[in-house]
């Protein structure tokens, strides 16, 4: 079950502010390369594929079949990428041995049952397939704009499973670490466009503070946004298990 519903207004927030621009994410596909190794003809899960933007852009960059897997009905109805599976983490509609490597983006936190989620994946990935997990994790919020102007938000991260519970699910399904590094990409041009663009109902974190806490972090990140120049960089975690 996931922190927040995903209904329709949650999923129409979510499409309209949460994804970035290709230009941003050069970054996020250089690193993915590097560790997916990509062919032409490999399949590639993205679990927790929300509206199918890292589905389409991977199609895009590296010419490989992605098959997303989304549980929530009013993700799936926004996106235009195929195929994209109802389904989730615990119970993948997919053959054993058929993919070639997974992509978790920002979902572990919805994760219901993470050992449940590594077993899944190690039965429908052939061997030594990658699992790439992107995420905020708790304790490695620092380079990460969000939290930065809404301090209170860190107590609902520090709920997330942080990286030494996701290596022990996955370690116990099979799966060892490979790398974990922190990527960069730009959120927005700057942090004017940043402030106009947040969405409460978009972010997982935001939804579960207060509405006064909420507030004031909306005050403070207004106040700044005309004093601080320069685009929004943000550092998000990528895991690669294998």
């Amino acid at each position: 079950m996931a922190l927040i519903p995903y209904d329709d207004t949650d999923s129409a927030a979510f499409a309209a502010t949460r994804e970035l621009p290709r230009s941003g994410l050069e970054r996020w596909r250089h690193a993915v390369q590097q560790h997916l190794r990509p062919r032409t003809g490999a399949t590639v899960l993205d679990v927790g594929a929300g509206t199918g933007a890292w589905a389409t852009a991977f199609t895009d960059w590296f010419g490989v079949r992605v098959v997303g897997v989304e549980p929530a009905g009013a993700m799936r109805s926004r996106a235009t990428h195929r195929p994209l599976l109802a389904g989730d983490a615990v119970a993948l509609p997919l053959r054993d041995g058929t993919a070639d490597a997974a992509w978790l983006s920002t979902m572990i936190h919805h994760v219901p049952d993470l050992d449940l989620a590594a077993r899944e994946l190690r039965r429908v990935l052939r061997p030594g397939a990658p699992v790439l997990i992107r995420s905020p994790f708790p304790g490695r919020h620092r380079r990460i704009t969000l939290f930065r102007w809404f301090p209170e938000a860190v107590r609902v991260l520090e709920t997330y499973p942080d990286l030494a519970r996701v290596r022990a699910a996955f370690a116990a399904a099979g799966f060892t670490v490979s790398t974990v590094e922190p990527v960069a990409q730009t959120t927005a041009a700057s942090l004017t466009e940043f402030a106009e663009r947040l969405d409460r109902r978009a972010h997982t974190p935001l939804q579960l503070i207060t509405d006064d806490e909420y507030a004031a972090g909306l005050a403070r990140l207004r106040a700044a946004a005309d004093a601080v120049a320069g685009p929004v960089v943000d550092h998000l975690d990528l895991l690669v298990l294998r």
